[in-house]
C-alpha cells in the first residue's frame, strides 16, 4: 500500500461530506437544496474568514491575474456547477444523481490529462472502474414518475456540473502551490455565495432570505452538515488535489457515495441489502488497488 498525505485528505474529504449529506437529511427536509446550499456556503464563508484572521493568512498575496482565475473558479464551479447539479438532483434523486456523480472522476482524470499531462497508471484506471460500478450497484433505482425528456435533462445537467466542478478545481491548482488553500477557498466560496445568494434574494425577496438564515442558524445539522459539508469538507478537498495527483484524489473523493450508503443504514434506519454490500466491498477493493499505485 502507497498512500501519501493528499490521499489522505482526500478520503477525509468524503468522510466528512457523506457526514454532512446525513446531517442535512436529519434536518428534516425543511429547506430546498438551494436554501441549503446557501446556508452552508455562508457557514464555511464566516469559517474560513475567521481561520485567516486566527492564522494571520495572507488574504491579499495573489496577483491579478491569480484573482481572476479565482473569482471565475468560484463562478463555474461553486456558482452554475452547484446549481446544475442542485436541478439534476431535484429530478431524479439522490440515488440516479449518484450514478450520474460516477463521471466525476473520470472526468478530473481526463482534464489533468490535458491540463497537466497526468498519466492515468493500470491500478488508478481499475480502481476508478470498480469504484464506478460500486456506486452504480449500490445507488441504481427506478424511475417511473419523470419523463425521458426530464431524465435526458437531469443527466446532461449532471454531466455538466462534474465537468465544471472538474474545469474549477483544476484551473486553480497551480495557484495552491505558492499559497494558503484557506484563502483560496474564501474566495471561490466567496463569489460562489455572493451569487447564490442575489439569485434567491431577486427571486424571493428580503424575507424569504430572513427566514431562510433565521431557521437555519437555528438548525444544529444544518449547522454541523456546514462545518462539514463545507468548511472542514472543502479544504481537505483542496488539500487532496494540491499534494497528490488529481485522478488519485477524484477516486478516493468518490468513496462518499459509499458511505452515504453505510451511514444512511445506520443513522437514517435506511435498509442495507444485499446489493448495498456488494457495492460496499466492490468499492473498498477499488480504493485498495489505487493506494496500491
Amino acid at each position: 500500500m502507497n498512500m501519501n498525505l493528499g490521499d489522505i485528505f482526500a478520503i477525509l474529504t468524503a468522510l466528512c461530506w457523506s457526514s454532512a449529506v446525513i446531517l442535512f437529511d436529519l434536518s428534516g427536509r425543511l429547506f430546498s437544496s438551494i436554501q441549503i446550499s446557501l446556508i452552508k456556503n455562508f457557514i464555511g464563508v464566516i469559517g474560513f474568514i475567521c481561520t485567516i484572521f486566527i492564522f494571520d493568512i495572507n488574504l491579499f498575496d495573489f496577483s491579478f491575474f491569480e484573482i481572476i482565475t479565482l473569482l471565475l473558479s468560484g463562478i463555474i464551479g461553486v456558482a452554475i456547477g452547484d446549481l446544475l447539479f442542485l436541478k439534476s438532483l431535484s429530478i431524479v434523486g439522490s440515488g440516479i444523481s449518484a450514478i450520474i456523480a460516477t463521471a466525476y472522476a473520470p472526468t478530473i482524470i481526463f482534464c489533468a490529462f490535458i491540463f497537466f499531462n497526468e498519466v492515468i497508471t493500470k491500478y488508478v484506471f481499475i480502481g476508478a472502474i470498480l469504484i464506478s460500478c460500486a456506486i452504480i450497484i449500490g445507488t441504481a433505482e427506478k424511475i417511473s414518475d419523470i419523463t425521458k425528456k426530464q431524465f435526458l435533462k437531469a443527466v446532461l445537467f449532471g454531466l455538466l456540473a462534474q465537468l465544471l466542478t472538474a474545469i474549477s478545481v483544476l484551473m486553480v491548482r497551480p495557484i495552491m502551490a505558492d499559497h494558503s488553500i484557506i484563502s483560496i477557498a474564501l474566495i471561490r466560496f466567496g463569489i460562489g455565495l455572493l451569487i447564490t445568494f442575489l439569485f434567491l434574494w431577486i427571486k424571493n425577496g428580503t424575507n424569504f432570505m430572513k427566514l431562510t438564515f433565521t431557521l437555519g442558524f437555528k438548525n444544529p445539522y444544518i449547522v454541523m452538515g456546514s462545518i462539514l459539508g463545507t468548511y472542514l469538507s472543502v479544504i481537505f478537498w483542496l488539500a487532496g488535489f494540491k499534494y497528490t495527483l488529481a485522478g488519485r484524489a477524484a477516486i478516493y473523493n468518490e468513496l462518499s457515495f459509499i458511505l452515504i450508503i453505510i451511514m444512511a443504514s445506520v443513522f437514517l434506519k435506511e435498509s442495507m441489502t444485499k446489493r448495498k454490500w456488494i457495492a460496499v466491498v466492490i468499492a473498498i477493493i477499488g480504493a485498495l488497488i489505487v493506494s496500491f499505485n
